[in-house]
């Protein structure tokens, strides 16, 4: 295997720790915060801004030790940042009609029902 050279591995280093530190943070995040609404968030934060760092640190090594630019992780970015907030609004949307069905207070009324603020 071939060594990498300094002027990639820090960048690479420093991908990876941010990347791994926004996940964790999201990781935090989804522990820490009391209800579902504010727990879907925080991880897909982690999960987009984490995975694109490492991806970009994994572009960058597998770039200079295999003398060919790694496009893999592009396709990798692409579809992890599309995917994860349709997923997240999804989740959000169903949660949403849930509690509303069951009729829960402490969530908000859909924008038909909210009385006119105006009068």
């Amino acid at each position: 295997m071939s060594e990498l050279p300094l002027w990639a591995a820090v960048p690479v280093a420093m991908l990876v720790v941010a990347g791994g530190l926004l996940t964790l943070l999201g990781c935090i995040g989804l522990v820490r915060f009391q209800s579902f609404y504010a727990r879907i968030h925080a991880p897909t934060l982690g999960t987009s801004f984490g995975m694109i760092f490492v991806s970009l640190a994994s572009i960058i090594y597998f770039s200079v030790t295999g003398m060919r630019f790694a496009s893999h992780e592009l396709l990798l970015i692409v579809f992890v940042t599309i995917t994860t907030p349709a997923t997240l609004m999804l989740l959000a949307r169903a949660a949403l009609h849930r509690d509303r069905a069951e009729g829960r207070s402490d969530v908000p009324l859909p924008r038909s029902m909210r009385q006119n603020e105006d009068t």
